[in-house]
Parts: structure tokens; sequence; C-alpha cells
């Protein structure tokens, strides 16, 4: 599976852009703040239906529009086509197209064309709270299970209004029943996202530390660690020990949604103990074990985004990992980079790759050939 064509309109800092793209490789350069990240939200979207960011959809609207448009066409591991069309508009709800038919649940399109990201920003991945770790169990496991993407939904959900209870209550006792009514809906979601995060764990592990290996050069031992309440306590039994803390704290202190992932490097803390170069082969690390886990579980090849990903990577973790992206089983492939001869000295190595390098200018990008075009007509 690859993404053949790629349209924006109004989109972050672009007016109108239609690129057509490489099946394996493609490279945006240019300048800090030209639109090269732009372009791997607008792939991410069309994948995921909304950006990697928390931002809300309304500012993905180019300043001053009032609606933006997306579009793109996957071909398929079959040869089929299909044209994904996200429709943004100020303050109201989105609008997600598979050929030519609006969704009416955008959840049934997490999945169905699988995606892995990697950003500046993964780096929180190890040093923010606990939240940022969840949202990697759930961004992976909700691409591979819609039933756990639904269960996810409605613990959400109930968990919003277990805690609105509680505050309502402000540490009184509930007689209405209304808790335990709470309590009951979420048993099942909490067991299911539970048993699942559990069971991703083992062969996520081994992919993580296979791939952290093959980027440092075997330099250290990598390890992750799985914390639940639920490991220990099943859900009817923890939910009945919190309940005094929880109409003390006016929140709800035990569930999946208090998940944690442990990272360890030579089995200390990796927080602690690891450089910048360390921590961002591991954060690469994770999302290539990510990829490879999409991949088994969906029996399509991922669209791998890599953003601005050089930075404080030594030169040689930096030829390792594209040679190990740029092998025959990793599918298409998205970088950006600000110096323009980084990635394509490294590609004259591989002759059989086939790919792209766009130059992008201020919202917008042109392949070699056009961009070389146009300043002729200049």
């Amino acid at each position: 599976m690859h993404l053949a064509t790629l349209k924006l309109t109004q989109f972050k800092n672009y007016a109108s852009q239609g690129l057509a793209l490489s099946p394996r490789l493609n490279c945006f350069v240019g300048f800090n703040g030209a639109g090269k990240t732009n372009l791997l939200e607008a792939i991410y979207y069309l994948c995921m239906s909304k950006g990697y960011g928390t931002g809300q959809d309304q500012y993905s609207i180019r300043h001053g529009d009032q609606v933006a448009r997306l579009e793109g066409t996957f071909v398929l591991d079959d040869g089929r086509e299909d044209r994904i069309v996200v429709k943004l508009r100020n303050r109201q709800r989105k609008v997600l197209e598979r050929n030519g038919t609006a969704y009416t649940r955008i959840s049934e399109h997490i999945g169905r064309y699988p995606v892995v990201i990697v950003t500046p920003d993964d780096i929180n991945l190890v040093l923010e709270g606990s939240a940022t770790r969840r949202k990697l169990l759930d961004n992976s496991l909700s691409q591979t299970d819609p039933v756990y993407l639904n269960y996810l939904i409605t613990y959400n959900r109930l968990l919003d209004n277990r805690n609105a209870r509680l505050k309502e209550l402000e540490g009184h006792g509930d007689h209405t029943g209304l808790l335990e009514v709470y309590n009951q809906q979420m048993a099942e979601p909490a067991t299911y996202i539970h048993a699942k995060r559990k069971e991703f764990i083992g062969p996520f592990t081994e992919l993580l530390t296979d791939a952290y290996a093959r980027i440092s050069g075997q330099r250290e031992e990598v390890g992750l660690t799985y914390r639940s309440q639920l490991n220990e306590l099943d859900w009817d039994t923890l939910i009945e020990e919190r309940t005094e803390k929880d109409r003390i704290m006016q929140r709800t202190t035990g569930g999946v949604h208090r998940d944690e992932l442990v990272f360890t490097q030579n089995d200390h803390p990796l927080r602690r103990v690891a450089s910048q170069g360390q921590l961002k082969s591991f954060v690469l690390s994770l999302k290539l074990a990510q990829y490879r886990l999409l991949e088994q579980s969906t029996n399509r090849t991922p669209i791998l985004l890599l953003d601005d990903i050089f930075d404080k990577l030594d030169h040689e973790r930096v030829r390792q990992l594209l040679e190990l992206v740029m092998s025959s089983a990793f599918g298409q492939l998205f970088i950006t980079d600000t110096d323009p001869e980084r990635v394509t000295s490294l590609i004259r190595h591989h002759p059989e790759v086939n790919w792209q390098r766009f130059l992008v200018v201020d919202g917008v990008a042109r392949n070699e050939a056009e961009w070389k075009r146009f300043l002729e007509e200049e």
C-alpha cells in the first residue's frame, strides 16, 4: 500500500498544492517554517482522520480561511485505488469520505491505512508523564483492533461521567446508585483494554530491542515493562478498594487510565541515564517496533513519516537508521530535513530505491524538475 497523490487546499500554510508521490521514498527539504511538517500532517490526517498534535481541527485551516480540504489516492496491494477526502470547516464537524461516500462513524476509518509518525516531540514519550506513553499503546492498538478503539472511546466517556459525578458529590456518599452503574458499565471495556495492552507488550518489546540494537550498533540494551493496577486486581475488586479514596479525591484513582510503561537502559531508568542521542534512538526504535506490529496485525505495509529526525543523532546512527528503513522490509517513507544533501548523500548508495526530493519554500512544494522550470520562467 502507498499514497500516490496528495492534494491540499487552504490547509495550514498551503493555499493549493498537488503532489505526485514516489511509492518508496519522498524527501521534503527546506528551511524551518517552510511547510515541510505540514505535508506530513496532511498525510497523517488522511490515514487517521485527525492531526497527530493536540490542536483542534479548526487550527489546521489556513489563517483567514473558513474551510480546508485534503485529498489523497491510496494504491492498495491488489492494485485497487481508494480516494480519501477530509473536509474541515471552522467550528463545524469535519467530513471524511472514502470513494465519494462519507463515513457515518469516523472511527471506522482508523486502521484502514496504517501509519507511523516520528517527530521531535516524541522525546516526550520518555520525559513526560504516563499519558503520553498510553497514547502510544492506544495509537497502535486502535489501528489494529476496532473493538479496542470502540471500548477505549466508551471507557473514556464513562470515566468523564464518573469523574463529573464524584465532583458533584463533593466528598459525600452517592445514594442514587449512579456511581455503581458507571462501575458496572466500565468493567467490560476496562478488562478488554487491559488484556489487549498486556498481550501487546511481549512482541512489542522484542521488536523494540531488535530495532534499538540495529540503530545503536548494539551499544546499549533497552527494556520495557507494563504496569497496571489490573495486573494484580480484577476491575470489581479494584474499584471497590478505591471507593473511599475516589470520594475524597473526587476523581477516579483506579483503572486503565492509570497504566504506565517503564523504559530502561541497561536495567536503569532510561530518562535518568540516557544521552540525547540515546533518547532519540530509543524513540525511533519505539516507532519502528510500532511499525512492525501494525504491519503484522493489519497485513498492510504502513506508511512511515520521519519529521526532522536527524537533529541530535550522530552521523553513524543516521546512516544505520536510513540503511534500515530503506531496506526492502519497509514500504513508503516520507522524510523532512533542512539539509538537502544529507539524505541524498546516503541514498546514492541505493540506486535501486525509487525516490523523489521536493523543495519546500513558503507553503509551496515542487520536485526539482518543477523548481528548475519555475526558476527558468522567472
